[in-house]
């Protein structure tokens, strides 16, 4: 069934569709509130064959001549291999020649596959239109040259199906990846790696393999925020669940290189870095809200109680040290600052004082993950409590060396300084830790952060509650997705089933 889609783009996630996917795609892009958070990842529940569980969408621009070969062989090896039930959607960026009408007699051909238009140029324009409007749990995309071995199909999308993952990519820089490609191509890849992870501080190693996959509930809430529609919506879109904290999945892949990519290698690559500068300062300035991404407390293994283990207590050490490092070097330069022109006890307040304020703030969002203005003010006002221990210890001890020795020379000062503030790092964790930052006070605070209890039972984003009989999620009614159910307004995405509708032929 061919549909003809026309979107128009912007930030959040803004794509206006027109035609018989418009509906779903709109609804399924739409900005949500910013305290709705993903629900935990579970494994899909066991669907019959007939049921869609991939959509793997391929985008072409002029592909006439390869994109039949591609369609067929893809279909195969599907068919041959693939456990569970697929579609795969070819998604036309406005071609100019034959390849509408190519995708329209696959469509014909094959139950399993169909064919969308898109009269406005743009990769991650066309991506993010189909990937919105799918009803599928797990949905890819590939290249049409079908350069990645498809044997890497299943191992990619395997993680989202099980639920271990949010995403999964494809990789040609990672061990035990085997890629044939000119010595050009590889010192270019390898080059936009490198200032990804240098600029942007990606853990990622491969952005632009055109072979990648995502959770359906994870497209719901990150491809809103996704504003770039070429050629760096994958980096854009890494770099954001990367930053949210979702879990992506790699998967090393023998790739072969295609001697007619249509790829225009400088554009692309002025793109790419005005993307990065782009990404890069709304990160710094906080536009984004990538709090709506990340998963509910307790999702995390390490978000849970034991008897006898305290939660997170290597994690908030490392940040808690790390924080601390910083602020004592903040409070020694202060101190150094304020000598110059005032007495020891006066200088060693007011450096104590800014550096507590600074760290506080510090340890409640590196260290114990408070976020929001919620308490802040709070947590202030008892962090200056806990300045007031650090204060008397260090005040203590500058009293005590001048008892000792009346002309204590600077560099004896700052020693005493220094073993003071050790002491006072210790009672300062274990107050931050069992008083200001509690967790069972700081999480039913946070919206952001809602507890296990809370989003089991009261968030939508839990999606519906299983059958008492049958232990499963119910499915939604088979329904084909044909102009009249598409123009219907679409469910809410974070509250939509893991069951999916079976496609049926117009």
């Amino acid at each position: 069934m061919r549909t003809d889609i026309t979107p128009t783009t912007g930030r959040a996630g803004a794509t206006r569709a027109g035609g018989t996917a418009g509906a779903v795609a709109e609804s399924a892009g739409r900005a949500l509130p910013e305290g709705e958070a993903l629900p935990a990842r579970r494994h899909l529940p066991a669907l019959p064959p007939t049921r869609t569980v991939l959509d793997v969408v391929i985008p072409v621009y002029n592909e006439e001549a390869g994109l039949e070969a591609c369609v067929r062989r893809l279909h195969t090896f599907l068919t041959g291999n693939f456990p569970y039930g697929f579609r795969i959607t070819i998604a036309d960026n406005a071609s100019v020649d034959r390849t509408p009408e190519v995708a329209a007699a696959l469509d014909g051909a094959y139950g399993e596959v169909r064919s969308v238009r898109l009269e406005e140029k743009g990769r991650g324009r066309a991506l993010r239109t189909v990937w919105s409007a799918s009803d599928a749990p797990v949905r890819a995309y590939m290249d049409v040259d079908l350069s990645t071995d498809l044997n890497a199909l299943l191992p990619l999308v395997a993680p989202l199906i099980s639920g271990h993952s949010d995403l999964a990519i494809g990789t040609r820089l990672a061990g035990g990846s085997r890629v044939v490609r000119g010595a050009k191509r590889e010192v270019i890849s390898r080059a936009y790696n490198l200032i990804l992870r240098g600029s942007l501080a990606a853990r990622f190693s491969d952005a632009q393999c055109g072979f990648k996959a995502i959770r359906g509930e994870v497209a719901a809430r990150l491809l809103p925020l996704v504003e770039d529609t070429g050629w760096f919506f994958d980096t854009e879109l890494l770099v954001l669940a990367q930053r949210a904290g979702l879990r992506i999945h790699e998967v090393p892949v023998d790739w072969v290189d295609d001697p007619d990519s249509r790829v225009h290698l400088v554009s692309t690559a002025v793109a790419d870095l005005k993307g990065v500068w782009r990404v890069g300062r709304a990160l710094a300035t906080g536009a984004l809200p990538l709090a709506r991404l990340r998963r509910p407390f307790g999702d995390d293994p390490r978000d849970r109680e034991l008897a006898g283990v305290p939660g997170g207590l290597a994690r908030q050490l490392l940040g808690f040290c790390a924080v601390g490092v910083v602020s004592t070097l903040l409070y020694l330069a202060l101190y150094s600052l304020l000598r110059t022109s005032a007495a020891p006890q006066l200088a060693n307040v007011l450096a104590l004082l800014l550096s507590a304020l600074a760290n506080t703030a510090a340890n409640r969002r590196l260290t114990f993950g408070v976020r929001g203005r919620e308490r802040a003010v709070r947590h202030q006002a008892q962090g200056l409590v806990v300045f007031a221990v650090g204060l008397a210890l260090t005040s203590g001890s500058l009293a005590a060396l001048d008892a000792a020795d009346t002309g204590a020379s600077h560099g004896s000062e700052l020693a005493v300084l220094v073993v003071a503030n050790l002491a006072a790092t210790v009672v300062r964790f274990l107050l931050f830790r069992t008083w200001v930052f509690h967790p069972g006070a700081t999480r039913a605070a946070s919206p952001s952060e809602p507890s296990s209890s809370a989003s089991a039972s009261a968030s939508p984003a839990t999606g519906p509650r299983p059958h008492p009989a049958t232990g499963t999620p119910p499915h939604p009614a088979t329904s084909a997705p044909t102009a009249a159910s598409a123009s219907a307004p679409s469910p809410d995405p974070a509250a939509r089933p893991t069951g999916h509708d079976e496609r049926t032929r117009a």
